[in-house]
């Protein structure tokens, strides 16, 4: 079995508007990276999201982004804490994700956003921490709909 999954939402503004609303840090930080984001979304850049809910930022490789179209990022994957594992021995069992984003014209004024995320190793922690991000990546569009189409922060209070 793969642990993989795919969430999406359709949100009524153009599909430019709703690229930029992930693609840009300030506006990203406006709705979901409770702590901040810092670094635009490009091919090979690394960027810095910090949220309140899982506090301390940590490090997004960029692997492409096709303006208006799709992003795909990697980021490393969060299990917990290995059981005695010291010092070397946990990086090196550090692996990444992959999660890619997919943006679509819908033809009416509304962008189709598709978010999946796969590459976890087959373990019980693993599943857990699939189970995790598939709830964040949920309420990642759910507060981009409310973002872009109302101008209200869904995130705002919600974890401090």
């Amino acid at each position: 079995m793969e642990l993989k999954f795919r969430v999406a939402a359709r949100i009524a503004k153009p599909v430019h508007d709703v690229f930029e609303a992930v693609a840009d840090p300030d506006q990203l930080s406006h709705y979901f990276t409770t702590g901040g984001a810092q670094g635009r979304l490009e091919t090979g850049a690394t960027v810095m999201w910090d949220f309140a809910d899982f506090p301390g930022a940590f490090p997004v490789q960029v692997v492409e982004v096709v303006p208006d179209e799709r992003i795909v990022l990697e980021w490393q994957a969060n299990e917990g804490e290995p059981p005695n594992v010291e010092g070397g021995e946990l990086s090196a069992l550090a692996y990444n994700t992959t999660v890619t984003m997919s943006f679509k014209d819908l033809g009416d004024g509304r962008t189709l956003v598709e978010i999946a995320e796969e590459g976890w190793r087959f373990t019980d922690g693993a599943l857990k921490a699939s189970y995790g991000n598939c709830q964040g990546w949920s309420q990642m569009l759910c507060a981009l709909k409310m973002w872009l189409e109302h101008g209200i922060n869904l995130r705002e209070g919600m974890y401090k």
